[in-house]
């Protein structure tokens, strides 16, 4: 995928593109882990390094839902949606709506060639539904961070 991609093959970037294909929606904080536990000695900044060049030649995509850090996800090129958990932050994908791409015309475009449509259904997982309903607080590890917390270009 990397040479394909006209990238070098190097074992951060390995590890970093293996992480986010086994954990769809990661934060940085959870690749970092997960390619640290590959045995690759790789440094934080070094994976904000990989995860810019793996998105900016579509190899991954960065989704960024509001009040939440980025994540990232191997799932691209076909324009699916995400619903979020208002309460634990877990994510998953949604395949779109109305089927062709951007899914969404806009009413006025203002000029612009629209390429994507990005929509993110909120509300709780069924988790979550339950544990309201049973009056027990959700057990998700996955809890939205802080999100004023500066990602991009940390050091």
């Amino acid at each position: 995928m990397l040479r394909g991609a006209a990238l070098r093959v190097t074992r951060p970037r390995v590890a970093v593109l293996a992480a986010v294909h086994d954990n769809p929606h990661a934060d940085t904080d959870t690749i970092l882990a997960a390619a640290r536990g590959d045995h690759v000695q790789v440094s934080h900044q070094a994976v904000y390094d990989v995860l810019r060049a793996l998105t900016a030649v579509g190899l991954v995509r960065r989704i960024q839902p509001a009040g939440l850090v980025s994540r990232y996800e191997a799932r691209v090129g076909d324009n699916h949606h995400h619903v979020v958990c208002r309460s634990c932050g877990a994510i998953a994908d949604v395949d779109c709506a109305v089927g062709t791409t951007p899914c969404l015309t806009a009413a006025d475009d203002r000029g612009f060639a629209v390429e994507e449509a990005e929509v993110t259904y909120w509300g709780l997982c069924p988790d979550c539904v339950a544990a309201a309903r049973d009056g027990v607080p959700p057990r998700h590890t996955d809890r939205p961070k802080d999100s004023a917390r500066q990602e991009e270009g940390a050091t």
